[in-house]
């Protein structure tokens, strides 16, 4: 190669290396200013939120030294209970396991204590061909104040509750009279699970395409779960308590609202008194397990508390 190729070839790369040089200047100068330094997120933090994370970084060690803050009075009426002397759990069997309960972000019904003039109202609604379930619990204290608390989510495909919406709330004053007159309602004396036996023989069906409520009263020394499924007859002998708790939980939530655009059970009243008239009734079913057990309470001790 001639010595004044390798003189042009030398040029013409330090030409190019100074153009760039200028390019990249010019690039840099024309870019905005590098945002403010924002605080760093604790670690645990998404990546999509870190990246947008506006507030100071707490300090490791007052993370566990300060005091947390308590939970609403509505997202555990009862909370903070002991069990006296002479007091009991009440039985309580409806399927669900307390672990279940944690889940859906509410205390296990197992472990609430009742006192004279209390109850809780709990609804579940399981439809046959979705994973969609909600739950709705209502609480009377003894103090004439009624709670209300719902949740609703993905049941299915994942340890944990998909999709997972609630919120806990005090119902009005003068809600409580509603649901204390459900104590001594008959329907509490029918069978856990029924089949439909018309006049003139039994209908026993799947539910391919339909929903299923699980209803459990609970007050205290007695618990009782009622189950029905898919026909309008077996709504209807539970419509008493399933149309007032579902109405309670409405208009709280949106997203637990457009699960329930109508709630009215009066066409599955219809449905259980037509069958009553004609002769039918509602069975227990083969394989139907007995309720708890019952006991008496104890009294409550009213005497005088002794002066400090």
């Amino acid at each position: 190669m001639p010595r004044a190729w390798g003189r042009s070839i030398s040029l013409g790369l330090l030409l190019a290396a100074t153009l760039a040089e200028a390019v990249s200047a010019q690039v840099t100068l024309r870019r905005r200013p590098p945002p403010p330094p924002q605080s760093q997120a604790p670690a645990g933090t998404p990546a999509w939120e870190a990246q947008v994370w506006p507030f100071p970084a707490p300090d490791p060690k007052s993370w566990w030294d300060d005091e947390r803050p308590k939970p609403a009075e509505a997202a555990d009426p009862l909370g903070g209970r002991k069990l006296a002397a002479r007091e009991r759990l009440t039985a309580v069997d409806s399927g669900v396991e307390p672990t279940l309960y944690r889940l859906w972000g509410l205390p296990p019904l197992q472990t609430q204590v009742l006192r004279q003039g209390e109850l809780i109202l709990e609804v579940w609604t399981r439809p046959a061909g979705s994973v969609r379930q909600t739950v709705t619990r209502i609480t009377v204290r003894r103090d004439g104040q009624a709670f209300v608390q719902a949740r609703a989510g993905l049941a299915c495909c994942e340890p944990g509750i998909a999709r997972r919406v609630g919120f806990d709330a005090a119902l009005p004053d003068g809600a409580a009279s509603t649901f204390l007159a459900l104590r001594e309602h008959p329907m509490w004396n029918a069978p856990r699970d029924v089949r439909v036996v018309e006049s003139g023989g039994s209908s026993d069906a799947i539910c391919v395409d339909g929903v299923a409520y699980d209803v459990t009263l609970v007050v205290p020394g007695r618990s009782r779960s009622l189950r029905r499924a898919c026909d309008s007859a077996e709504f209807g002998q539970i419509a008493d308590a399933l149309e007032p708790a579902l109405r309670a939980a409405a208009g709280h939530e949106p997203r637990i609202d457009v699960l329930f655009p109508r709630i009215d059970f009066s066409g599955a009243r219809d449905a259980y008194r037509s069958l009553v008239e004609g002769g039918g009734t509602l069975k227990a079913a083969p394989d139907a397990r007995a309720q708890p057990p019952t006991f008496e309470p104890a009294p409550e001790n009213t005497a005088p508390a002794p002066p400090e």
